[in-house]
């Protein structure tokens, strides 16, 4: 089965971004990435609830929150109600990581929680049986175009270990770098969703992007 592709919208055109999004639908994308930055968990500030709202009836697609926020129990419920998917939360962001993916499902949203390159597996293994995805994050958060690290796949391959060895079912999300060399590498290690950024939006035919890296995750 082919992976599933979730388009950043941090490297789309704000100006025509229904036009964006609706072209990577159409090429078979069926995630969309949202990431929301406070200015504090990271220094770059992006999006916010609001936004999540607005999208939400212009697409069909699986709305991808991640969530670059201090205190993320504070935006849970406004983000559930804004119409998202799946909110992901940095373990690093929060002491009570458990507590707010409980919120998260109790809200009737997939919960993911999220690793930075810096942070090692074993930082989230309680948690990793309530969880619906988790994301490793393949550069540090908060500034799109950079390179991806390769010491992650590392993590990769162990979550995916791990999900095996102790039967349970999240889906491994990377982000950060990924594109038509990176995306086989990581699925490979077992990730089966990818997050795409300026590989897809930088170019001139995103839609092509987009089903270039399915056909590579096939």
């Amino acid at each position: 089965m082919a992976g599933i592709i979730a388009p950043s919208i941090l490297s789309a055109d704000v100006t025509k971004l229904g036009e964006d999004v609706a072209l990577v639908e159409k090429a078979g994308a069926k995630y969309l990435h949202i990431d929301l930055m406070d200015g504090s968990f990271v220094p770059s500030m992006a999006y916010g609830p609001a936004w999540v709202k607005q999208l939400r009836p212009q697409t069909d697609l699986f709305l991808d929150v991640h969530l670059m926020a201090v205190h993320p129990e504070n935006h849970v419920e406004e983000l559930a109600e804004a119409g998202a998917d799946l909110i992901g939360v940095h373990v690093e962001a929060t002491p009570h990581i458990h507590r707010v993916l409980q919120m998260i499902k109790a809200a009737g949203v997939k919960a993911e929680v999220v690793i930075n390159p810096g942070t090692p597996v074993s930082a989230i293994v309680p948690v990793l049986g309530m969880v619906d995805q988790v994301l490793v994050m393949t550069v540090n958060p908060g500034f799109g175009g950079q390179a991806f690290l390769p010491a992650t796949v590392a993590k990769i391959k162990e979550l995916a270990d791990y999900k095996k060895d102790n039967g349970l079912d999240y889906d491994i999300e990377v982000d950060g770098g990924i594109n038509d060399k990176t995306i086989v590498m990581t699925a490979a290690a077992g990730a089966n969703v990818f997050v795409a950024g300026s590989y897809v939006y930088d170019k001139k035919d995103p839609a092509a992007k987009v089903a270039k890296l399915l056909d590579l995750t096939k």
